[in-house]
């Protein structure tokens, strides 16, 4: 009817007729058409009211059916009410139908393109700690691989890992010194970190500094005793790091690094000079201008004064783009790191493009803020495994504590999997460029916007199917679901996929993270006020169906978060 009175083709009114969210103070249509976005004019000098004349208009000209069966109009919109039984009808069957692609088959993502991404992310230094920005950037990496690889996109994680430069040259001479090959097998990212630490306190002494030099330079010239003891420290912390990041539910594809890019980055400059982009500074360091006047007001170091690599990071950088970019001829091209570093992207990109590299435009720098105040009851955290190993603690003295927890099989995995969800719900509700204050007792509350309520959820709906027979229900009659509760947790279901679209467009969690919350507290009060014990066999039914849509939503949104969803807790 739209696309008849508005003389538009039916496709191009699926982005402006949207689900209407959830209110609790009032019952609400089901579905919005945004005037604004189907009249010519868009001009913002549209007044409100002239929208509001608009839609009376429009919705006077359509009519009611069998789908439809109330319309009014809101500010500058005109609302649609659907059909109470076929609501529940379409919306539940889609569900089980769709299952874990419930919202992704959606036609508001018919014309994004398949595409290949490759993403950079966590990227720890060896032998140094694996601090707080280290795991932000690994669940925010691994939440937009999860997200892509979701919707049909062919995703390489990449994990490049600080393994280069002169601090392995005071490592070799620490672990020379105080180095003890058992340990470094069994704990490598601990000892090395041990080892580092007390090389540090002699590292301005002067022979230390010649022997580091020495066992560097080594290095560089791939002399067989050095290289293979640098291989040591690599291959132990890449196996433990593998360790970890399974307890994290993360895996990477490559493991990549600095390392990797020394021949390389001579290249680059090699590169850079004959294109007339490198420019001495009368200190003698190598710079590209990136200034709009070419008045070298504003430059990005590429290399040191004695003109050695001696590392710096964007040489090598730029090296393992152009390789990147060569090995997986990618569509796009993410790194997620803090912002601290927005610049020295921004660098990055700009000397791609001057280097004549047009796809420099599709690489994007997810950037993030910092976090404040996490610690372990030890301290500071050092290792990833620390904030594992607390949550994981803190998560069982909790469980232990409370008066609703079951008996579960594996009290300490289920601890691990709540305690994951409370840690990644906290960093992922505001926008990722946000600083914040970390909490352990916020993160960990049982009620409220948290983990551990949506891990909550999911076991309570989980164990609700348990007990009414897990059978694939066939053939229920849903249209008896007419109460509001009942009608609210279906006009949510109906959003899921514009939620991922957004989150699609801006690689926000935060959309998802807010959505899942809601559909938390719907279920909730849903499970209160309809009970599925007691209730006639059909009703009952329906209920049930209604139930199982809601947790199985709920766990492909937490699935694609990196929460794995627990059934009993």
């Amino acid at each position: 009817q739209l696309s008849k009175v508005l003389g538009l083709p039916p496709e191009n009114l699926i982005k402006s007729i949207s689900a209407v969210p959830v209110s609790k103070k009032r019952h609400v249509a089901d579905f919005q058409l945004s005037i604004a976005s189907v009249t010519e004019d868009s001009s913002s000098d549209c007044l409100a009211q002239d929208l509001q004349l608009r839609a009376q208009k429009l919705a006077e000209k359509l009519k009611c059916d069998a789908v439809v069966s109330e319309i009014s109009t809101g500010q500058g919109t005109v609302n649609f009410t659907i059909n109470r039984e076929l609501l529940a009808k379409t919306v539940l069957q889609q569900v089980s139908k769709d299952g874990s692609e419930y919202g992704i088959r959606s036609e508001l993502f018919s014309t994004v393109p398949r595409q290949k991404a490759v993403i950079e992310f966590s990227s720890p230094n060896i032998a140094k700690k694996f601090h707080i920005g280290h795991l932000r950037s690994t669940i925010i990496g691994n939440f937009i691989a999860n997200l892509k690889v979701a919707l049909g996109h062919e995703v390489t994680r990449i994990n490049y890992l600080g393994d280069w430069g002169m601090q392995f040259g005071l490592l070799g001479v620490g672990f020379q010194q105080f180095g003890d090959k058992e340990k470094l097998k069994s704990s490598p990212l601990q000892h090395l970190f041990e080892v580092y630490v007390q090389i540090n306190k002699a590292a301005e002494d002067e022979n230390t500094k010649k022997l580091a030099m020495d066992f560097f330079r080594k290095l560089e010239e791939h002399d067989e005793q050095t290289l293979s003891l640098w291989k040591q420290f690599r291959g132990f912390s890449i196996e433990e790091y593998i360790r970890i990041y399974k307890r994290l539910g993360v895996h990477f594809d490559e493991y990549s690094g600095e390392s990797f890019y020394q021949e390389k980055s001579q290249e680059v400059l090699k590169v850079l000079e004959d294109k007339g982009l490198l420019q001495k500074t009368i200190k003698g360091t190598g710079v590209v201008d990136l200034s709009e006047k070419k008045d070298l007001s504003l430059v990005s170091t590429v290399m040191r004064s004695d003109g050695t690599s001696l590392y710096i990071t964007r040489q090598v950088n730029l090296a393992a783009a152009i390789d990147r970019m060569n090995k997986y001829s990618c569509d796009t091209m993410i790194y997620v790191t803090d912002k601290s570093q927005s610049s020295h992207f921004q660098h990055l990109f700009q000397i791609l493009k001057l280097m004549g590299y047009d796809w420099a435009e599709r690489c994007q720098h997810v950037s993030f803020g910092l976090v404040q105040g996490m610690k372990t009851r030890r301290g500071e955290v050092i290792f990833l495994e620390d904030v594992l190993d607390e949550v994981r603690s803190r998560m069982l003295q909790n469980m232990a504590s409370a008066k609703t927890t079951k008996e579960v099989e594996d009290p300490t995995e289920t601890a691990e999997k709540v305690g994951l969800a409370a840690l990644i719900i906290q960093d992922f509700r505001g926008l990722l460029s946000s600083d914040y204050q970390f909490s352990w007792d916020r993160a960990l509350q049982s009620r409220g916007d948290t983990g551990v309520f949506m891990q909550y959820t999911h076991a309570r709906l989980h164990s609700l199917e348990q007990m009414h027979g897990n059978e694939q229900l066939t053939d229920v009659n849903v249209a008896c679901l007419q109460e509001p509760d009942a009608i609210s947790v279906l006009q949510h279901l109906l959003r899921y996929d514009e939620v991922l679209y957004r989150s699609s467009q801006d690689l926000q969690p935060k959309h998802i993270v807010s959505y899942l919350l809601t559909l938390c507290h719907l279920a909730a009060v849903a499970h209160k006020t309809l009970p599925v014990k007691g209730s006639a066999p059909e009703l009952a039914q329906a209920r049930l169906c209604l139930f199982q849509a809601a947790r199985s939503v709920l766990a492909n949104g937490m699935k694609l978060l990196g929460i794995t969803p627990v059934t009993r807790m």
